[in-house]
């Protein structure tokens, strides 16, 4: 079990049944929080495992099998894992041998839980919180067992994406459905929806952003609102993820006070030959920093964990783009992840959610 599931003590058996029938685990609420996932070591076929697990989900690659399936094994399974382990080995967690995105989803879920917990003794508490990845470990089949077998009959599933999209909330959903298939006593089960315009979100991030601007040895003539990027045929298929992408960045801008002209929204880590959601991030910082900007601060709100795209290559790539093509000072934001502000957006979504049920 991971460090967040509170366990459930099943001894007691419920008053309705005979005094001789096992013991049950019941009358508990699980909330599992889901995540994309992080391959589980930077090495080469770690590498492939992971890329071929996440590159062969139809959501994502939204290609008919005969055209994909040889250009994912037979170039980009030979191609990638090298290179991309590589950038994964600049941003690994050494101390705890794991990816970034590992650690502070862990975290997410740790802080939640005690909040959840409140004054409750953490093994009797009502709620029990643990997390889970859509690809790689821990994956979602395991941790849903396990907060059944800690007499969750009831589960909150809460996909950790601001903005909806197909190829992030829903095929985090359908992995959670796929292991409900294969349960003879189903929980019950809810999702908690996208938040991306929701108040207690929008005002962890001003917060966040007007704090990390205020340590910076410098003011930036422009910030960009960066979001990771998709297909635009996924957005004429009828996608809402950039809508909300949109919505998202305009209601943060509004609640800082920064002007239109200071503010840009991009999309970043395009990958392919077709045309994806524009304007494309690296493009547009290359082309303020041949313009004349010298101070520029990047900041992804989709993101609720930093990670490979954030770290690497917001903080590494665009910083080489802009500083290489006369840009001058440069900053990354963080995301929330498991700050007391991005904690209290998982929270107050959680308690929503959890109406009826707690």
């Amino acid at each position: 079990m991971t460090d967040s599931l509170m366990h459930a003590s099943t001894a007691g058996t419920p008053s309705h049944l005979p005094p001789d029938h096992p013991a049950v685990a019941h009358g508990r609420v699980g909330v599992l929080l889901l995540n994309l996932g992080t391959p589980d070591a930077t090495d080469y076929w770690s590498m492939r495992r992971y890329l071929k697990e996440f590159l062969s989900d139809r959501r994502v690659i939204e290609e008919p099998r005969w055209k994909w399936w040889p250009i994912l094994n037979l170039i980009i399974l030979s191609v990638r894992p090298g290179p991309k382990g590589r950038d994964y080995d600049k941003i690994w967690n050494k101390e705890r041998n794991e990816g970034p995105l590992k650690t502070i989803t862990r975290g997410q879920a740790e802080q939640l839980a005690a909040r959840l917990a409140g004054s409750e003794n953490p093994g009797d508490a009502k709620v029990v919180v643990d997390w889970a990845m859509r690809y790689a470990s821990p994956n979602t089949a395991s941790r849903l067992e396990a907060l059944q077998q800690a007499g969750c009959d009831r589960i909150l599933l809460v996909p950790l994406y601001p903005q909806y999209a197909a190829a992030t909330t829903a095929t985090a959903c359908d992995q959670a459905f796929r292991a409900l298939m294969e349960m003879r006593w189903q929980p019950a089960i809810r999702v908690a929806p996208a938040y991306h315009d929701d108040p207690a979100y929008i005002e962890a991030l001003a917060k966040s952003i007007t704090a990390q601007l205020s340590a910076l040895p410098f003011q930036p003539e422009r910030i960009i609102a960066t979001f990771h990027g998709m297909p635009q045929k996924y957005l004429e298929a009828g996608d809402p993820y950039h809508c909300e992408c949109m919505k998202t960045s305009r209601l943060v801008r509004e609640t800082l006070g920064i002007p239109k002209e200071r503010w840009l929204t991009t999309f970043q880590s395009r990958f392919g030959n077709d045309p994806w959601l524009q304007p494309y991030t690296d493009k547009t910082v290359e082309r303020l920093a041949k313009e004349g900007i010298k101070r520029l601060a990047l900041v992804a709100p989709g993101f609720s964990a930093d990670c490979l795209e954030t770290l690497e290559e917001l903080d590494v790539e665009n910083r080489e783009i802009f500083e290489s093509n006369g840009g001058e000072q440069f900053a990354y934001l963080t995301a929330l992840n498991d700050t007391p502000e991005g904690i209290d957006v998982i929270e107050a979504v959680v308690r929503r959610e959890l109406m009826g049920w707690v």
